[in-house]
């Protein structure tokens, strides 16, 4: 009797219909709601839209004569490019590395993946307080190096001088850690008998990494790139608290959609919306770079 209610389909709408309904409440409807936003004028938040903008595409040709918004792209762009090198392109060779090692592999597992438990917030402020411009850490060791020359106090304003690379330094630091753990682990999923048989060959190790590991590390390094470009498309929190209100021009896409949403809803709509398409597109583009296939899952 037991093996029968098992085997039974008719009971599995049963117990879907609460995942479907908390999608749809809290995911369906409201992307759906924030399209139609965008095509309606609504002023501040909190407010029903009354009425569509004239011409219902006002929004999207406004975005295309923002000059912050195309500040906010630029400076999107970078970061997407900065964590692709930076966040998996390091990760990478750390998962090599520590592969390598016999033991206290858990030992570099944990400390790699502990920035991204920190919040972002804090980790905001924590690098505030590394670049600041009097009495921060960076400035105190280039004096106490010499490259900065102790007896005129001279100091570098990171965040003036520097905007982009300060803001993207932790974005990059925080998350290695967490592409590390999913490339360590398909590097775990690849047979080491692939090994032993190309060494037996006469194979140097930089073959067997070209050869063997990058090619079955495909979809891993696949996946991972695309969790880093769909996540510096939305990154907000760490930016805005290192820059409020894009101080120095450095307005993300995502912070540049967060300073409208209280005085121009509409607006901000229409941003999410570009936010969603380049999402999509880029990771449709990254895919098909990659090529995913089934050949060797790791």
């Amino acid at each position: 009797m037991d093996a029968k209610i098992y085997r039974s389909k008719k009971i599995l709408p049963f117990f879907l219909a609460p995942a479907f309904i908390l999608m749809f409440v809290y995911l369906y409807y409201p992307f759906v709601q924030n399209i139609l936003n965008s095509f309606m004028h609504i002023k501040y938040i909190g407010t029903s839209g009354g009425e569509w903008n004239q011409p219902f595409f006002e929004n999207y040709v406004k975005m295309f004569r923002d000059p912050k918004m195309g500040i906010a792209l630029k400076n999107t762009l970078i970061m997407i490019f900065w964590t692709i090198v930076g966040q998996v392109g390091i990760a990478l060779v750390l998962a090599l590395l520590v592969t390598n090692i016999k033991k206290g592999r858990g030992f570099f597992r944990t400390v790699f993946f502990f920035p991204i438990v920190i919040s972002a917030t804090a980790l905001g402020l924590l690098f505030n307080l590394v670049f600041l411009y009097d009495k921060g850490m960076v400035n105190q060791v280039l004096q106490f190096m010499g490259i900065l020359d102790v007896s005129t106090n001279e100091l570098i304003d990171w965040k003036s001088a520097h905007p982009i690379f300060t803001m993207m330094l932790p974005v990059v630091w925080q998350y290695v850690g967490f592409y590390f753990v999913i490339l360590l682990t398909g590097l775990s999923g690849i047979p080491s008998e692939l090994y032993e048989a190309a060494m037996i060959d006469g194979a140097t190790r930089l073959q067997l990494v070209r050869y063997i590991t990058l090619p079955l590390l495909r979809n891993s390094i696949c996946t991972c790139i695309v969790l880093a470009v769909t996540g510096a498309l939305k990154v907000f929190d760490l930016p805005w608290t290192m820059f409020v209100n894009g101080m120095s021009n450095t307005w993300l896409t995502g912070t540049y959609m967060y300073s409208k949403v209280y005085t121009d809803v509409d607006y901000a709509s229409a941003i999410a919306v570009v936010i969603v398409i380049l999402g999509v597109v880029l990771s449709f583009a990254v895919n098909h770079v990659f090529k995913q296939k089934d050949d060797y899952a790791v």
